[in-house]
């Protein structure tokens, strides 16, 4: 804990009621479920803290009157620990959320996102929004981060195998992050190939293998889990795997009926940003780069893409089947998908067509001829919701009822009834079992992880409800395929084995991290460094029955799809075979990321944060641009600084200017600026950096280049971002600061901080700044411009929590007129 979180939790433990203590998390280090963030908008830090007294977990939340600490609310919480807790921006940009993951029996996680209201802390999130696993991030998309944190629900189906979904805060409900899909589903797909190669014999495992292909984009490998599925003994929905089967072939197989076979989706550098477009399988851009987001062809045809900020769906022509007027656009899943609109959630067919007759606070995929769905007393906003199903038809098939629900799968759904009371249920809500357990988890390979404790640890029931395996475990995943990654780690450092159905450990536990990666094959990770197993581990690869094929080789692997992985060592991504070793005839490629075979041959490489695709042979048939054309002759090119593999920087460059040597002082100055220094090649660092830049404005003669940072201390709750931008005159290589932009003598500094006084003041949307923190502007204030206006803005800490950001205000040329110097060169430069 560093000494800031030390004070916070001694503050928090001061204020406990007798008796009670704060509650810990264990990863990445222990430290105390505190933290300090503007909860409430009255621009003063509230300290949130979760505790435990009398059995049970509560919130206390603090805030500084007349000089002193003293209560502002509690609040009870949920299960017996925290796996997560901090201040997040999630339901907005630049206001924080207090963000809990309270664990419950089973191994699971309900997350909650509190927002302040009249009545104290309000969870905006869902009852039915629980996992076993949750991260939360602001996580890049196609156009970087929003400035809102995304969450990450791993929720356990069966045996091994979890539904994940991603989701962020939009129009009031949590909806698809689509954005983000391309930055996380990757990792997810390796996770299921894992479990196939456990036990190809369950057809659970093919399924969700191929589902979580679905969502990566990848319909070639999606199509072999498919057709694993349905050569396995009872297969979950025949029927949906018969669909799933039948649209991947559609995109496999070009012909009159399969026009979006063959079409990626790609990208392009502009000085209007990123833009999105399609390839084919050449590399000719086929659908021009319109798009502010474009995401993959999935198995009917159809991409959801956005313009304009709004999103809708193609097809193959690019011509719309659905018009961008949604504010989200769902996958579509068995011929279903859920959008949001003004009024909430609503489920829409494949021509577009709105079949639910209301707006719904929530609605989750169609999962076997079922989606959940659940609502909220109507007057009493912070009543409990309640769940129940709809049918394809969009029609309430299970009227709301359950206080917690999970989706289909083989006909049954487990829901929660009551405290202490859990039933599996059919597709018309007649209970087939009943559990009372204060946990149960949904069934996974005809077992159900539960506890009998709410404190206690995590056996596996039989779906009547006999206990085949008596509690043992810290956590307990679900099964598949005859086999369970469990946890039976008392401390922070994890110690993971894997199960068979009677309890026997096929691989005894110890280990820092176990994947499965489907196709009988498991990663069995060893922590780089065993006093910091948070820095991460390298794996080795084993099969079904526990037996070590490889050393401890790779960083990072993914699940095998068609007999192929892909991993990558110190330096080079590629794929391995089941043996574990390089396979022969693919390419290897300079860099950590991955690779994936896409239809008609092509492979997929999202390496060192940049997309491209390779032909078999190595060959590249395309590539994200590295040089930004301006107007000629000018134009910048991107760089790569990679000295250690955890430390990458794209940096600029600029070409055409007239003067050479102005030109190559720029082009110093810009690396400088964007922090490519001397870095040691072999060390492990003890955090990551990334860098990155885009041409944030262009006009005339004046660039202004926006330089990104990020450091992540390994360890730490949260990393730093930096940003500064270069405003260059390419007419002779000048980089402008602030006071150039006005008259000689000109009292400028006063002038911007009483406009932004008076805009802190005055304006809501700054709401979250620190009481008296804002001192006025600085002479080198960071800023930049746009055509007609000046932002200067602060960085995380100036004046406002981390959460909110980098402050940024807008001052009008017109409001500062009679100072600007409209003869200088800054001004002239893009007002000539």
């Amino acid at each position: 804990m560093n000494g800031y979180d030390v004070r916070l939790a001694r503050l928090a433990a001061a204020h406990l009621p007798a008796g009670a203590e704060l509650v810990w998390i264990d990863k990445p280090y222990p430290h105390a479920a505190v933290c300090a963030a503007d909860l409430n908008g009255d621009r003063q830090p509230e300290i949130a803290a979760a505790y435990r007294a009398n059995g049970e977990n509560r919130l206390l939340v603090l805030h500084y009157r007349n000089g002193a600490w003293t209560e502002a609310c509690q609040a009870r919480g949920l299960g017996y620990g925290v796996s997560l807790f901090g201040a997040l921006p999630v339901t907005r940009a630049g206001r924080p959320n207090l963000t809990v993951g309270w664990q419950l029996e089973g191994g699971y996680t309900k997350p909650s996102v509190y927002e302040w209201s009249q009545g104290g802390l309000r969870d905006a999130a869902p009852p039915d929004l629980f996992c076993n696993h949750m991260e939360a991030a602001d996580m890049p998309g196609f156009r970087g981060t929003d400035g809102k944190a995304e969450l990450a629900l791993w929720t356990h189906v069966a045996g091994g195998a979890y539904r994940v979904d991603v989701v962020g805060w939009t129009n009031g409900a949590f909806a698809p992050a689509r954005e983000s899909y391309a930055h996380y589903y990757p990792g997810v797909a390796r996770y299921h190939e894992a479990l196939t190669r456990q036990d190809p014999g369950n057809a659970f495992y093919w399924y969700y293998l191929a589902e979580a292909h679905c969502r990566a984009g990848h319909p070639e490998p999606a199509l072999a889990s498919v057709r694993r599925a349905l050569g396995c003994a009872l297969p979950p929905s025949r029927e949906e795997m018969l669909n799933l089967e039948r649209g991947l072939l559609a995109m496999l197989e070009p012909d009159a009926d399969s026009r979006a076979a063959g079409l990626y989706p790609a990208s392009v550098k502009t000085v209007g940003g990123l833009r999105w477009g399609y390839i084919d399988g050449a590399g000719n851009m086929t659908v021009p780069p319109r798009f502010d987001d474009a995401n993959d062809f999935q198995p009917n045809g159809l991409a959801v893409v956005a313009e304009r900020g709004k999103y809708g769906v193609i097809d193959a022509s690019a011509n719309y089947v659905v018009k961008p007027v949604y504010d989200s656009v769902s996958d579509f899943s068995e011929g279903r998908a859920t959008v949001i609109d003004a009024d909430g959630f609503k489920l829409i067919d494949e021509r577009g067509r709105v079949l639910t007759k209301r707006a719904y606070p929530f609605i989750a995929g169609m999962r076997d001829g079922r989606a959940m769905f659940y609502v909220t007393p109507e007057g009493n906003e912070g009543g409990a919701s309640r769940y129940g199903y709809l049918d394809a038809q969009g029609a309430e098939i299970i009227p709301a009822q359950f206080a917690e629900a999970y989706d289909f799968e083989g006909g049954k759904a487990l829901a929660k009834i009551a405290d202490n009371e859990y039933a599996l249920i059919d597709k018309d809500g007649k209970r087939l079992a009943t559990y009372a357990y204060p946990y149960v988890g949904p069934p996974g390979d005809g077992l159900l992880a539960f506890r009998k404790e709410a404190n206690g640890k995590y056996g596996y029931l039989d779906e009547r409800g006999a206990i085949v395996i008596q509690p043992a475990y810290t956590s307990a995943l679900p099964f598949r395929n005859g086999r369970a990654i469990v946890n039976t780690a008392e401390d922070f450092k994890d110690s993971y084995g894997i199960i068979d159905k009677q309890g026997r450990f096929i691989v005894q536990a110890g280990y820092n991290d176990i994947r499965d990666l489907g196709q009988d094959r498991f990663a069995l990770g060893m922590a780089i460094d065993p006093e910091q197993p948070f820095i991460g581990s390298r794996y080795a690869i084993a099969d079904r029955g526990g037996k070590r094929l490889t050393d401890f080789l790779y960083r990072d692997v993914g699940e095998f799809k068609n007999g192929l992985a892909s991993a990558e060592d110190a330096s080079e991504t590629y794929f391995i075979d089941r043996s574990g070793k390089p396979a022969p005839g693919y390419p290897r490629v300079a860099g950590s990321g991955t690779l994936t075979m896409e239809p008609g041959g092509l492979i997929k490489a999202y390496v060192d944060s940049r997309l491209s695709y390779l032909r078999r042979d190595g060959r590249i048939a395309w590539k994200q641009n590295t040089v930004i054309p301006l107007r000629p002759p000018y134009a910048v090119k991107e760089l790569k600084f990679m000295p250690n593999r955890d430390y990458l920087v794209y940096y600029p460059q600029v070409e055409g200017m007239a003067d050479s040597a102005a030109e190559r002082s720029v082009n110093e100055k810009l690396k400088t600026m964007s922090q490519v220094k001397p870095v040691p090649a072999d060390e492990q660092l003890g955090y990551t950096y990334s860098g990155d830049f885009e041409v944030a404005f262009y006009k005339q003669q004046l660039l202004e280049l926006e330089l990104t940072g990020y450091n992540f201390p390994f360890g730490a709750a949260h990393g730093m971002p930096t940003k500064t931008y270069a405003i260059v005159d390419l007419t002779d290589g000048r980089m402008f600061a602030l006071k150039d932009l006005f008259k000689p003598g000109s009292d400028y500094v006063k002038v911007l901080s009483d406009i932004v006084g008076k805009q802190i003041k005055e304006d809501p949307q700054y709401s979250y700044v620190f009481p008296d923190a804002y001192k006025g502007i600085a002479p080198d204030q960071p800023f930049y411009v746009t055509a007609n206006a000046l932002h200067p803005y602060f960085a995380p800490y100036d004046i406002a929590p981390y959460s909110a950001g980098f402050p940024t205000f807008t001052i009008p040329f017109t409001q500062v007129g009679q100072i600007l110097d409209t003869n200088g060169p800054f001004w002239k430069a893009f007002h000539a």
